[in-house]
């Protein structure tokens, strides 16, 4: 049944109406930052939550677009959520945005840094803090909806806010999925999501004609051995030298197989052998992660992986029963590809809107993965993901003269400067909604 929200909050029909007011639609988000979203943002960051325990912060993005006027529905794989606004005829657009903290003890130096501990999944107590900036994501969620809500007059069609869980874990959109999303709440036209990023100015937004963000998979590697004493190496097949000499000759795979203007990472993380000194162990293990940005490009580096370990097996002169064992995990991601047509009429609206430079066009210098292609990928839906700058330009010049290294995502010193990158990012979601849902 269609439901048409036209009666507000008092409290929320006068911001709304305030908002109308509003000289400008950037007046309006910064008029809304002032009154609201920093304070939100705030709380988001000194109460972060580990991937699939996000109670606390479901519960108050649930409250907080309840409030705009959206119909919530919580407990969407597991503390999912999905606001729903109808709002007339018109396409079915999804946003998304990622709730999840880290097990990182904060050390940025920020007055409102997260002091908060959780008992995680292995019954440790741990530091929890937003060190990826999904607390810059929520809030501008808030944002986006309370604009959105204003403008309502503007734009038809139905719009679909989702808070997701587990994105650090690459598994919290897939849990969506399986607690069937899309026959739930109707399957998106379009789709759109970003993230904030430390690695590009305040005041820029990076959109990626193709790859956004890279496929990854996870691999691991079981070198078997024939156990002997550490003194007598000769009565045995030692796997710490096998494995050693696997994780040297994986090195080749992106150097030597691989297209050189094709991306490709493998690294290998982990090495766990042995347990004493003076005994050569029949087993070691290797933990891998392997990174695409094409499908061609991860059967080619995955093939090479299985090609490399199993036959250095036999360079080492184990039996066929014995060769190393590569297991590719379900925790695959694909591609986060933007659709090209999409993404170039958003990439031609937001350079209108916000001048020709806003654009960060740079190639990536790393590999990060994303879970969001779980909602876009099969079924296809047009999507675009899209990048805004969280660190002032002042902060990579002083970088670049020596001082001191702007921090990465996952660090304990990572910090976003929060008001430009709400801001921009409430901003640019709202312009690209109007911009795919406006009458």
């Amino acid at each position: 049944m269609k439901r048409f929200f036209t009666v507000l909050p008092l409290a929320l029909s006068l911001a709304c109406s305030s908002a109308l007011r509003a000289d400008s639609l950037s007046d309006a988000i910064a008029d809304d930052y002032d009154a609201h979203l920093a304070e939100l943002f705030v709380y988001f960051h000194q109460n972060p939550e580990l991937s699939f325990m996000e109670q606390k912060t479901a519960a108050r993005l649930a409250a907080e677009l309840r409030e705009t006027g959206f119909e919530v529905t919580e407990g969407v794989g597991g503390t999912g959520l999905v606001a729903i606004l109808e709002n007339g005829p018109g396409p079915l657009v999804m946003m998304r945005a990622d709730m999840d903290g880290l097990p990182v003890q904060e050390k940025s130096g920020l007055e409102y840094a997260s002091t908060a501990k959780q008992i995680d999944p292995d019954g440790n107590e741990v530091f929890v803090m937003h060190a990826c900036g999904h607390d810059v994501h929520i809030t501008s969620l808030v944002g986006t909806a309370r604009q959105m809500m204003a403008r309502r007059d503007d734009w038809s069609g139905t719009l679909m806010l989702i808070g997701q869980p587990a994105e650090e874990r690459i598994s919290g959109a897939e849990a969506m999925m399986e607690d069937k999303l899309w026959e739930r709440f109707g399957q998106p036209d379009m789709a759109m999501a970003f993230h904030v990023t430390s690695a590009i100015p305040t005041g820029k937004l990076s959109a990626a004609m193709g790859a956004q963000y890279s496929g990854g998979d996870t691999v691991e590697i079981i070198v078997h051995g024939i156990g002997a004493h550490g003194a007598a190496p000769h009565a045995g097949v030692d796997p710490v030298v096998l494995g050693s000499q696997i994780v040297l000759a994986l090195q080749t795979v992106v150097s030597r197989t691989l297209p050189p203007r094709d991306a490709g990472v493998i690294t290998v993380g982990a090495f766990h052998a042995g347990t004493k000194n003076n005994i050569i162990s029949d087993r070691a293990v290797l933990k891998l992660t392997v990174r695409n940005d094409d499908p061609a490009t991860r059967e080619l580096l995955l093939d090479g992986i299985r090609r490399v370990a199993v036959n250095m097996g036999r360079v080492a002169g184990l039996p066929d029963d014995k060769l190393p064992e590569v297991i590719v995990s379900d925790e695959s991601v694909p591609v986060t590809a933007n659709d090209l047509a999409m993404t170039e009429r958003l990439r031609d609206v937001w350079q209108t809107r916000f001048g020709s430079d806003v654009l960060w066009d740079k190639k990536r210098k790393s590999m990060g993965s994303e879970d969001f292609p779980f909602f876009t990928t099969e079924p296809y839906i047009p999507s675009t993901y899209f990048a805004v700058g969280g660190t002032p330009p002042e902060a990579f010049s002083a970088a670049a003269a020596g001082g001191e290294p702007v921090p990465s995502h996952h660090s304990p010193l990572f910090k976003i400067t929060p008001e430009p990158a709400v801001t921009l990012g409430v901003e640019a979601t709202v312009v690209g909604l109007m911009e795919l849902m406006g009458k």
